[in-house]
């Protein structure tokens, strides 16, 4: 049900998953799940576009465009097949690309133009291409959806290669790429197309602003109450190299420029004269004062907050080094973001180029400051910057602070596992003692985990794994995650369709109170009946939520907590000299497990563990076992200081004489049975056996009686009336056809 986790270290073991819902059935009959796919094969799914004003949400796959409702993916999606021409694919196949995952029409750029149509590119079998869109106005949306434009040139809008990540923003009907803008896949450009201006691009093969990029996203953020001092900020991961060409290391980057950007009059002309970039950094400090680098950002999610500085932004990181493979969660805070963009910059200098702080005069305006913003109100375009202004940011387009997380340490980390983050979304949740950040998380198996962090009184945070949900077949790694808090329904794309999910499934934990409340699941509590959503607005006395303690004994007092104290009791049959295991699967692997052992007219004791007898994850394990081994045997847990009884088991070990009478192969399965008298055969069994026996002739004496009087033939009927009458013929016939079909097999 739920997991905990502390982050002393970076060197921890994979952990296990208590509450665990499969793709095949579990999801599917909890039905809060949906899975929609074109087809079986893998036309790498990208959720593009959420538009929750309109319930619609649009997917790119390989060829089609697809629009979705997102009350229920299945009902009502709308498609649009977009292949690329023959001609292209052709020319594509003898380039040498791939057949099925490069020569496609891989759609990657899906933005609103105006309240009727979308534009979208796709990488044309590496010769990029776009469209208008038609969605129709509100009323029409959900039933029109056609291409209504000629195909124009995606140069500059979308990849060549749809293995390559393009990243897009739509704003005032002009469109802001982050992807390669060659064939060849060498010029990587921050690009500002469709536009009635001049297209402006990053200054072109200078690695001191992009180094072999990988763009993830992109997202526009205010910079105060001017909407003028906005600012367009990508994210990326970028090869560092050495004065000699060769290759360090990879950093992630946050890169922004000013929308209103048109270049430079002498200098940097159709360049951006706005862009700055830094890194952003998510590390373990550990306690020898050394960092654990996770570099390699895979996903992004912004979080608002009330204030524009108060926007969190979280990151999920991986590393893949030689030394460890891993992931993390980092959360910034956009305050700490403008700081460093406000900070100092970074110059080389010395014999060896090193990195330092740039002592020199900074020109005026700051670079990287918008015209026409709060601090440039004479200034109304870049044209307008002085030279010196253009020259610097050309010169120094770096900052010399990193971007540090909050609390300069990761939320999540994960390390030797055997699956990595891909993918984040958070939800805001509103519980009974306080607000929560819910993380789901996909990861490369195709899984989602539903993650709450919990501030602790130590300097490191704790998280819990609530769930994992298995959202994909065949572990086909998640590529995309979009929530909806005002759905409270989360989606997930990857190579083999798109997927709908329940942000809660409060019903999975139980009828009880005590259940409920070690879940601690923010969006669930316990309403006096049943595990239900928790409103902040109710106001039912009853209601039982516990997310920071999770303590059942001061939130479920008085609700028949003692019935915890008793479980079913069951009887198992071990072989003496054999392995016997008795399982006992706890509610959390937080919970600690103590055995007892209460033999015949004796009180409990505890079970002596040894090398023989050994307590797992999953029970007892009893390795030749004996005779006096028998006995009742309890599991009991406790979690929070709360005890509770999973298992009573009472174990019975059957005789090496009663072994090898029903083991014996020379005869017939039931041979051995007719050579003994009835008493001597009831002699190897112990008293408890010879019980069973007894019930199971019983039951079987009474089976064969009532078999015999349904075979005796039923007395005459009487003289039918009415409509009965008029039914008897067919009546017979059926059971004369019956009998003809199905007398063999009865």
């Amino acid at each position: 049900r739920s997991e905990k986790h502390t982050l002393p270290s970076v060197w921890k073991p994979a952990y296990l998953f208590a509450f665990f819902l499969s793709f095949s059935s579990d999801l599917q009959a909890s039905q809060a799940f949906e899975h929609y796919s074109l087809s079986e094969k893998a036309m790498d799914y990208r959720i593009l576009q959420m538009d929750e004003d309109q319930d619609r949400m649009y997917v790119g796959c390989k060829d089609h465009v697809l629009s979705m409702d997102i009350n229920n993916i299945t009902h009502g999606t709308l498609k649009v097949f977009w292949p690329a021409s023959t001609s292209k694919i052709d020319e594509c196949q003898m380039a040498g690309k791939d057949p099925t995952h490069g020569c496609g029409n891989f759609i990657r750029v899906v933005q609103p133009y105006n309240r009727t149509h979308l534009f979208m590119c796709g990488s044309g079998a590496y010769s990029p291409v776009c469209v208008f869109v038609n969605r129709g106005r509100r009323p029409e949306v959900g039933r029109l959806f056609h291409i209504d434009s000629k195909t124009e040139s995606g140069k500059g809008r979308c990849s060549f290669n749809p293995q390559v990540n393009t990243v897009s923003v739509m704003l005032n009907q002009e469109l802001f790429s982050g992807m390669y803008i060659d064939f060849m896949g060498t010029d990587a450009a921050i690009f500002r197309s469709l536009t009635k201006r001049n297209a402006v691009r990053t200054d072109q093969h200078n690695s001191k602003w992009l180094s072999e990029p990988i763009f993830v996203d992109a997202h526009l953020i205010p910079d105060g109450t001017d909407p003028n001092d906005a600012k367009l900020y990508f994210f990326f991961r970028e090869r560092l190299t050495d004065n000699n060409g060769n290759t360090k290391n990879i950093h992630t980057m946050l890169a922004r420029v000013c929308p209103s950007d048109i270049g430079g009059q002498r200098s940097l002309v159709n360049k951006w004269t706005t862009f700055l970039k830094a890194r952003m950094v998510c590390s373990v400090l550990e306690e020898d004062g050394t960092e654990t680098h996770f570099d390699e950002l895979e996903s992004v999610f912004l979080l608002e907050t009330d204030q524009p500085k108060g926007l969190l932004v979280f990151g999920v990181f991986t590393s893949t080094s030689s030394v460890f493979k891993g992931s993390a969660v980092c959360v910034y805070n956009m305050a700490d973001i403008l700081t460093v963009f406000n900070g100092p910059f970074a110059h080389r200098e010395g014999p060896n180029f090193q990195w330092v702080a740039f002592q020199g005069r900074i020109p005026y305006p700051r670079p990287g400051t918008c015209p026409g913003g709060a601090f440039t109100p004479d200034i109304q375009t870049t044209k307008e910057f002085p030279d010196d202004v253009v020259t610097f940011v050309r010169n120094h387009p770096v900052m010399f602070n990193p971007i540090y997380p909050v609390g300069r340490r990761p939320l999540v980390v994960r390390t030797n596992a055997d699956y990595r983050y891909t993918s984040v979304a958070v939800d805001q949740v509103a519980a009974a003692d306080g607000n929560y950040q819910v993380l789901f998380l996909g990861t490369d198996k195709g899984t989602i985990q539903k993650v709450i962090v919990l501030p602790t009184n130590r300097s490191l945070h704790e998280d819990l794994i609530l769930e994992e949900l298995e959202v994909f077949k065949n572990q086909a790694p998640i590529t995309n995650l979009r929530i909806s808090s005002k759905k409270q329904q989360l989606y997930a794309s990857s190579e083999l369709g798109v997927s709908q999910v329940s942000l809660h499934r409060c019903h999975a934990y139980g009828s009880a109170c005590a259940d409920c409340c070690l879940a601690r699941d923010p969006y669930c509590a316990w309403d006096g009946a049943t595990c239900s959503r928790f409103y902040p607005t109710g106001k039912r006395r009853s209601r039982r939520q516990d997310i920071i303690h999770g303590n059942p004994l001061t939130q479920c007092r008085g609700f028949n907590l003692k019935a915890y104290r008793n479980a079913v009791e069951m009887t198992q049959y071990g072989v003496k000299n054999n392995t016997t295991f008795l399982e006992c699967l706890p509610k959390s692997p937080q919970a600690s497990i103590r055995w007892l052992i209460q033999r015949d007219n004796d009180r409990r004791k505890e079970v002596k563990l040894s090398d023989r007898v050994v307590s797992t994850e999953h029970g007892l394990l009893i390795r030749a076992a004996q005779l006096s081994d028998q006995g009742l045997y309890y599991c009991l847990t406790t979690e929070n200081g709360f005890k509770r009884t999973v298992a009573k088991i009472r174990l019975r070990v059957l005789s090496e004489a009663m072994v090898s009478v029903l083991t014996d192969k020379q005869r017939s399965p039931w041979a051995w049975a007719s050579s003994l008298h009835p008493k001597a055969l009831l002699a190897a069994f112990s008293p408890a056996e010879t019980l069973a026996v007894q019930q199971y002739c019983k039951e079987r004496k009474e089976l064969q009686s009532l078999q015999q009087r349904q075979q005796q033939p039923p007395p005459p009927p009487g003289p039918l009336r009415g409509d009965l009458a008029k039914l008897k013929p067919l009546l017979d016939r059926r059971k004369s056809r019956n009998r003809r079909n199905h007398s063999t097999e009865d």
